[in-house]
């Protein structure tokens, strides 16, 4: 039986958008339920329950959070809600000339959520938009391993 796994978005030209509608079809071809949700169209209640998620965001201008994603993010940091029955994963995208800023949205949500007690499963994919690799080949890839190896065959975080 699968899991149920939400991918929250920040981007600012769509790659992101378009590497979570990709990480969404690789997980239902897996037998999981997944559902993409843009983070400008979501409250931090949508932790509440709990569960699985993974955040799928680029990084914007100089280590910012895109802007669809930013009262998402700075809600989260205000509020503090204790998410201590949250398993999640990142997919952060970046462009590596930009140094120590490489991926930063990415690690801020990282960062962020182990504040707030929440568990990562496994190690970020971080994609460098210079590397020559389409970045959903990359994510779909990076899924597929990461379901199997850290919420186990059955999905079971």
């Amino acid at each position: 039986m699968g899991m149920r796994i939400k991918l929250l978005v920040g981007t600012m030209t769509g790659t992101a958008e378009l590497v979570a509608q990709e990480v969404q079809q690789t997980l239902q071809n897996g037998g999981h339920e997944a559902e993409v949700l843009m983070m400008d169209g979501v409250g931090i209640d949508v932790f509440g329950r709990g569960g699985v998620f993974i955040v799928c965001t680029s990084t914007h201008g100089y280590g910012d959070i895109p802007d669809n994603a930013v009262e998402f993010f700075e809600t989260l940091e205000r509020r503090r809600p204790r998410l201590d029955n949250v398993v999640y994963g990142v997919i952060a995208l970046g462009d590596g000339t930009y140094g120590e800023n490489f991926c930063k949205a990415g690690a801020r949500f990282d960062e962020l959520l182990s504040k707030l007690g929440a568990r990562r499963a496994g190690k970020p994919l971080q994609h460098d938009a210079n590397s020559g690799d389409v970045p959903e080949e990359v994510a779909t890839q990076w899924v597929a391993e990461w379901v199997q190896e850290h919420l186990g065959s059955d999905g079971a975080a």
